[in-house]
């Protein structure tokens, strides 16, 4: 193992859609829906020619790293206005805040 990768094993680097995740809802002042995020995280890589719901592409890394800062206490979902549990399968709208404490 070369000495890069013990330094990336021993601090653990987060995923870029997780530290934007993260960015966005530090100056959000009301939850934020996943949809929101991944048209965000979409706008400045954006091309020209591309079709306008290009950020689709970008919704299951935005899911998938918001499951991930949830079941580490970093985000609260909610559903229907209440904290849901991270570890149960979400179904259905949710939004994201940053998890007070």
């Amino acid at each position: 193992m070369s000495e890069e990768q013990k330094k990336t094993d021993d601090k653990k680097v987060d995923d870029p859609v997780a530290i934007f995740i993260l960015e966005e809802l530090h100056g959000a002042e009301t939850p934020v829906s996943p949809d929101a995020l991944a048209r965000a995280y979409y706008k400045p890589r954006a091309k020209k020619d591309e079709r306008p719901d290009t950020w689709r592409k970008y919704l299951p890394a935005v899911r998938q790293q918001a499951l991930h800062l949830a079941r580490t206490g970093r985000i609260n979902i909610i559903r229907k206005g209440e904290v849901a549990d991270p570890k149960a399968p979400i179904k259905g709208l949710f939004k994201l805040v940053i998890a007070k404490g």
